[in-house]
């Protein structure tokens, strides 16, 4: 393979280097027959820490329609997908090189009756720490639970599980050396989740300063999801009809989000961005994403972190374009840092040190 060279202010320090991938890996050495690939703003590859590989909004895609999913993501610049339960096997996409690197969380684990229809294995309390050993084996590191659902006879979200469970299937996910995050929107869920030592909360809406106080002393992340929290209002007027309660509860949640997601950053939570795609989002939303956490106000450099560099260590890729490691890394023509609306416009995207977009 010829040496490939890239020059210009190397994230997330900023220094202006020229970067070689030589054999597919990063080195700061100078390589004299280097081919000059783009000069730039160099960022290690993007993250998208909340994605659904292998589903629509109506459960299980085939094969071709994953990949067709990955190959939107790849060439936004999303290098590192985090799937946070899929229907779908999708173990198949580790032996792909053109493909992002996939952590997988296995199945949802929902209630009976209690998540969308076709997503999930819906089960009872008693079954959770089974379920958990499951997917635990079945994943790449991660389950994945639904804390909160609408719960028919109540009208309104609720929890979906009793502390026991959770304590129980908390201790199974570790011995199997896996974390645990959970979907939640509303509040009465979070208590459990968080006291019984969750790694991760996804959307978070519901979440007092008691709660983040919490997350920040137990290292609990959180990944908002602020593009899908956008449509609380439609989910809201969907579920009018049949739980009012709901809807204004939903309603209260969009309203708030804000102000609950930015007291989360302030308070120093680690924040993440995931963009929910592969439902009713489409994939290759993760630039919308980052503009969309600064809007809820994190600096652009913290919101870029958020699906960058911070992303990547979190995940366990502890490389972020340091000498000797797997070149994953995305060229802007402009600094992202001082207009995050850049990274829309990516001008070269390199996974494993080859040139794919």
């Amino acid at each position: 393979m010829s040496a490939l060279r890239f020059r210009g202010p190397v994230l997330p320090d900023g220094e202006a280097r020229d970067l070689y991938v030589v054999d597919g890996r990063v080195t700061y050495e100078p390589v004299a027959s280097a081919d000059l690939v783009a000069e730039g703003w160099i960022v290690p590859g993007l993250v998208d820490a909340h994605c659904h590989v292998g589903l629509d909004e109506n459960g299980a895609v085939p094969p071709e329609v994953q990949e067709q999913q990955a190959l939107t993501d790849r060439d936004t610049g999303a290098l590192l997908l985090r799937d946070c339960g899929s229907a779908a096997d999708t173990s198949w996409i580790h032996e792909r090189g053109d493909l992002p690197r996939l952590i997988r969380a296995g199945r949802h684990i929902a209630r009976t009756r209690r998540y969308i229809r076709n997503y999930a294995h819906e089960i009872e309390p008693e079954e959770l720490p089974a379920y958990v050993a499951r997917e635990a084996e079945r994943g790449d590191g991660w389950v994945k639970l639904v804390g909160d659902w609408i719960e028919r006879e109540a009208g309104d979200l609720t929890p979906s599980w009793t502390r026991e469970s959770l304590d129980a299937a908390m201790r199974v996910a570790h011995e199997h050396g896996a974390r645990v995050t959970a979907h939640v929107f509303g509040e009465a869920a979070l208590p459990d989740l968080i006291g019984s030592g969750i790694d991760c909360i996804e959307h978070g809406t519901g979440l007092s300063s008691e709660l983040v106080d919490a997350m920040v002393e137990r290292d609990v992340a959180l990944v908002p999801t602020a593009r899908q929290l956008a449509n609380f209002p439609t989910y809201a007027a969907a579920g009018r009809g049949r739980f009012p309660a709901y809807a204004d509860h939903m309603t209260r949640l969009f309203e708030s989000r804000r102000e609950v997601i930015g007291a989360a950053y302030e308070a120093g939570v680690a924040i993440y961005a995931g963009t929910d795609a592969g439902g009713v989002l489409p994939h290759g939303l993760i630039a919308e994403e980052v503009l969309e956490l600064a809007s809820y106000g994190l600096s652009p450099r913290d919101a870029l972190g958020a699906a960058s560099w911070r992303a990547r260590s979190w995940l366990g890729l502890d490389d972020n374009l340091a000498e000797g490691t797997t070149a994953d890394l995305v060229v802007y023509d402009e600094s992202p840092l001082e207009d995050l609306r850049v990274l829309g416009r990516p001008a070269r995207v390199v996974l494993r040190g080859n040139v794919v977009a």
